[in-house]
């Protein structure tokens, strides 16, 4: 929930009004978003108030977005679009901690030049719970893309679980970048160095957690009893001794008897 994209600039008093903008319409309307977000809260931020300072008619705005929130879902893909466009692919063969890092700190430069409308953002977040679970799920859905950009799996259900903890880790360590005012950002990358170091622990953890159910499957494979062959029931076993009794009884009286011979006669043959 702490995110920001490439257009307002510098914290004024007033909003920057940019109707004058030879932009596309949508990026002005994000770009007015943020500006006021900058100055007032997210909840006193009105949606004619962001198309008048975008220039732009209400329709329009309306054509284009669904609701402030989805403005500002729209400024975090522009984010993640940045991020992921400054890919360094020199660094494919470093271990997968050190290209997340040079991802998320990418992440953090490109939202340096907007501080103010963020810190405003996590204020409102604190005080409304369901704009912090709306900006959550926004948040890991960016970062399934920073783990891609990172070259790390963030598919399925434990690249759901693992963008989770991602995003967890990067709203806390944002804590840090915000206080942080050094050109250099060494206090911030002090502070996600520690959290993935501690994050890394976490995903081996889960890894370990992941094979349980297989494990337990293959032990519970093993363990199955075999099906045993069962005795024939009574009732069964006299129905059998019955038949066969039929059967000999037939074959008894189908079969016909030599005549015994008389006195000294041989048997005809």
């Amino acid at each position: 929930m702490i995110d920001h994209p490439a257009g307002s600039g510098a914290r004024d008093d007033q909003p920057h009004n940019i109707s004058g903008n030879d932009r596309p319409e949508r990026e002005r309307i994000v770009d007015a978003f943020m500006s006021l977000l900058s100055v007032k809260p997210f909840e006193q931020i009105g949606l004619s108030e962001v198309a008048e300072t975008a220039g732009v008619p209400l329709a329009s705005l309306r054509d284009g977005f669904a609701s402030k929130l989805d403005i500002y879902g729209a400024h975090m893909k522009a984010i993640d679009r940045a991020v992921l466009a400054g890919r360094d692919l020199g660094l494919a063969d470093d271990p997968p901690r050190e290209r997340l890092f040079d991802v998320l700190m990418r992440r953090f430069e490109i939202l340096a030049p907007h501080k103010e409308a963020i810190r405003s953002l996590n204020r409102s977040a604190r005080l409304n719970p369901p704009l912090a679970l709306a900006l959550n799920g926004l948040m890991v859905q960016s970062q399934q893309w920073m783990l891609a950009a990172a070259d790390i799996d963030g598919s399925g259900s434990k690249g759901l679980l693992r963008a989770q903890g991602l995003a967890v880790m990067f709203a806390s360590v944002a804590q840090t970048w915000l206080r942080d005012d050094e050109p250099d950002m060494a206090k911030t990358m002090a502070a996600l160095d520690r959290a993935l170091a501690s994050g890394q622990g976490w995903s081996r953890l889960l890894d370990d957690l992941c094979m349980i159910p297989r494990a337990a499957c293959r032990m519970r494979a093993r363990l199955r009893p075999r099906p045993r062959r069962t005795a024939p029931s009574n009732d069964a076993a006299s129905s059998a001794d019955d038949g066969w009794d039929d059967l000999r009884e037939a074959h008894r009286t189908a079969r016909p008897r030599p005549a015994r011979p008389s006195g000294g006669e041989a048997p005809a043959v």
